[in-house]
């Protein structure tokens, strides 16, 4: 069957979803090559009105319509019970729905509250003004206050990052000894700034999860490492 995946597009065809790399992620570990990518805009919500919804990513198998990363992930895990597991069981599942919504809920604001300018710069010209509408509306603040404030953010988001940290320095991967759905989701929330923003994320010398990223980087033939972007933010972190 063919399968097709829609995603965020910014200007010059950048990909920087957070949540389209989560489900290129889990294509990959299940052994799976999208027969095509189509390209979103932000404005774009005529390409995707037959999802019923306005936000992708939205994978299309045969007449199977799947929207949103999540339900991607479950979907992949149940309809491919042969190919390699995204959970690793039930209980593993579950582990990954908590693993979702720290991303969702802490991860992602806690990441945009210092990199919505630069994301702002990539966005194509046509949708800065939906971005800057709904990203004002959301944060209560202009998009250039947040990025004169960013500075103030760190001890902040040193705080979310910490107990991220302590699984890697025990397990090469938060899932064990090799990857799954656990890490894709932090993986492509960390997808996000890398591809947008040259602000350093992480902090200078040793850091577990700076280690893992870096195994994360080289999986499924390297296919974050490829991605085009910004790669200075963890240039500049180490």
């Amino acid at each position: 069957m063919t399968i097709t995946l829609y995603e965020l597009q910014a200007a010059d065809d950048l990909r920087f979803s957070p949540y389209a790399w989560r489900s290129k992620l889990a294509l990959a570990h299940k052994g799976l090559t999208p027969d095509e990518i189509i390209p979103v805009k932000f404005t774009e919500k005529a390409k995707i009105e037959f999802s019923g919804q306005g936000r992708t990513p939205i994978l299309v198998v045969g007449d199977k319509m799947v929207p949103d990363s999540w339900a991607i992930a479950c979907y992949l895990e149940d309809a491919y019970p042969d190919r390699p597991s995204l959970f690793g069981g039930e209980a593993g599942r579950g582990m990954a729905k908590f693993f979702n919504a720290y991303a969702d809920g802490v991860m992602l604001g806690g990441i945009a509250r210092q990199i919505l300018w630069d994301v702002f710069q990539t966005v194509d010209p046509v949708d800065r003004d939906y971005f800057r509408e709904t990203r004002q509306g959301r944060f209560g603040k202009t998009i250039e206050e947040i990025r004169d404030n960013r500075a103030a953010e760190g001890p902040a988001w040193e705080a979310i990052l910490a107990p991220l940290r302590a699984t890697p320095k025990e397990q090469p991967f938060f899932c064990g000894d090799a990857p799954a759905y656990a890490d894709y989701i932090v993986m492509g929330t960390f997808m996000w700034p890398r591809c947008t923003s040259a602000y350093p994320m992480l902090p200078q010398g040793d850091d577990p999860i700076r280690a893992w990223r870096e195994r994360m980087l080289d999986l499924h033939g390297g296919l974050c490492r490829g991605a085009r972007g910004c790669e200075e933010d963890f240039a500049l972190a180490g």
